[in-house]
């Protein structure tokens, strides 16, 4: 279990990182890392070699002045995004290398990752292994990987899986144990099965009772005949069937002081702003880590 800001902060800090900078005076390396970064699983050593590497091959890419940005974030999908690969629906961390150098043709990117190609068509130094390494380190690992490029840049995005796993350290600095509830009722409304178990999982750790629907249509059904809960987990898009927004509004029909909470995947849209004008309290981008939600559940039971 790795958390890679602490794989690219090594990096930046190392030897090769420098030696790299000296190569390349006018090339400007940044970082950009997320600090609510989730967890994944892998070998801290592994995706080091492949972040250095997608530096170096960046700067190499550069023939002037220019910049590099690695970044890193938390992104859930809820579709499976066509890009150099297929990517599947799911929680990642998403690993991001971005040069402002020319570009590479389609020729080059459909061949980037055979070995020794890259030194053919950008490297000035190295094996012409580097990309091959990072190929092989993100299908070692489960991962899936997007390239992008342009006259203006090229972009790599590794999607790393999550994990809700915590080391030692973080459980113990981050104590749960001001976050829980006492059984409070909370109903999950998502369309994606594993984001309604991961939801429930966390809230029941956090000792909450909780209901799930996978639909709009579910959950009014559920207040219609149950009743209101203390509190509404709501997923913004969901196919088929109502979405969000409108779900809130015949919810509030029949109990018009419903608490809720928006959990979406996607940015915050205008169905996310007209709910929480209709009263959802909060707006939480999916993924979401047990003490983020769990501090925002608990403070609308307060």
């Amino acid at each position: 279990m790795i958390n890679l800001n602490r794989v690219i902060t090594n990096y930046v800090s190392s030897p090769e990182h420098k030696k790299l900078l000296m190569f390349h005076p006018r090339v400007k390396v940044e970082t950009q890392l997320d600090a609510q970064l989730q967890n994944i699983k892998g070998s801290s050593l592994h995706f080091g070699k492949a972040v250095m590497n997608l530096v170096s091959n960046a700067a190499e890419a550069i023939q002037d002045e220019g910049k590099v940005v690695v970044s890193t974030a938390n992104r859930y999908l809820d579709r499976a995004v066509n890009g150099y690969s297929t990517i599947p629906e799911g929680e990642y961390v998403v690993l991001t290398v971005e040069d402002n150098g020319p570009g590479i043709d389609q020729d080059g990117l459909d061949r980037i990752f055979e070995p020794f190609y890259t030194k053919k068509v950008m490297g000035r130094s190295g094996t012409g292994l580097g990309l091959t390494l990072v190929w092989n380190v993100v299908q070692d690992h489960d991962c899936h990987i997007d390239v992008t490029s342009n006259k203006q840049g090229t972009r790599f995005d590794i999607y790393c899986r999550t994990t809700r796993e915590m080391s030692a350290e973080m459980t113990n600095h981050l104590s749960l144990a001001h976050f829980l509830g006492q059984g409070e009722r909370i109903l999950v409304v998502d369309d994606v099965k594993n984001q309604r178990e991961i939801t429930c999982l966390m809230l029941n750790k956090l000792g909450y009772m909780t209901d799930s629907v996978s639909c709009g249509e579910g959950a009014v059904d559920y207040i219609r005949k149950r009743g209101g809960v203390d509190l509404l987990l709501l997923d913004m898009i969901m196919d088929p069937g109502i979405n969000g927004r409108e779900t809130y509004q015949r919810v509030k029909e029949i109990q018009p002081d419903q608490k809720a909470i928006i959990l979406s995947g996607f940015s915050e849209t205008e169905d996310v702003k007209q709910t929480l004008k209709a009263g959802a309290a909060k707006y939480l981008k999916k993924p979401v880590t047990i003490h983020v939600l769990g501090q925002a559940v608990k403070e609308m039971m307060c």
